[in-house]
């Protein structure tokens, strides 16, 4: 990565509007996460808000966000929009951009969590947006680095992935930057509910 810091606000913004316009009669719509509802998806938005905050406090927690629909907390709406903000402030502090961070039971260089949260920000963003038929409008500097972050995974085999995503889906190269990001994080720009 040649970024040093990263702003998460823009797609942390984004992220909020999304979810305000999710309705409760979509909670339990598919998602482009397979097997995954907007609430499930929801839940995993609430626990890694937290975490990537927490790591860029330097306080890690155990374990990995769940995506569990019958956990997704009944302030959601109110408890999403807080933490991406606490999200945000956290990442601006320069401390947080020193040493190292961890988040999930993983542990890397501060600038690359960054991205990572980034990343998870953003394409969980673009994933309910399409789930719940919105518009979703990504920052262009925000999917740049997360593209960075991501790398070409086109041929990439199964077992040297790390498992952090689906499998890439071939998208051209000369698609919009955000459709072969989408593609590299295993998600098929296309995408719509109801469609295989």
């Amino acid at each position: 990565m040649t970024t040093t810091t990263l702003d998460l606000a823009p797609q942390a913004a984004e992220l909020a509007r999304v979810v305000a316009g999710i309705r409760d009669d979509q909670l339990h719509a598919e998602t482009p996460c397979a097997g995954t509802p907007v609430a499930g998806l929801l839940d995993h938005v609430v626990g890694l808000t937290y975490a990537f905050r927490c790591a860029a406090e330097k306080r890690p927690l155990p374990g990995a966000p769940e995506a569990a629909a019958d956990t997704l907390p009944a302030d959601w709406r109110e408890r999403v929009p807080r933490q991406l903000d606490e999200l945000v402030t956290a990442w601006r502090e320069p401390a947080a951009w020193e040493g190292t961070a961890e988040a999930g039971g993983v542990e890397l260089p501060a600038p690359v969590m960054a991205a990572v949260a980034l990343d998870e920000v953003l394409v969980h963003g673009w994933d309910l947006a399409v789930a719940t038929g919105q518009a979703f409008r990504a920052d262009p500097a925000s999917v740049q680095a997360c593209l960075e972050l991501v790398g070409d995974r086109t041929n990439l085999p199964a077992d040297e992935d790390g498992g952090l995503f689906g499998p890439a889906v071939p998208v051209p190269p000369d698609a919009p930057a955000l459709d072969r990001l989408l593609g590299q994080t295993g998600r098929d720009p296309a995408w719509r509910p109801g469609r295989d």
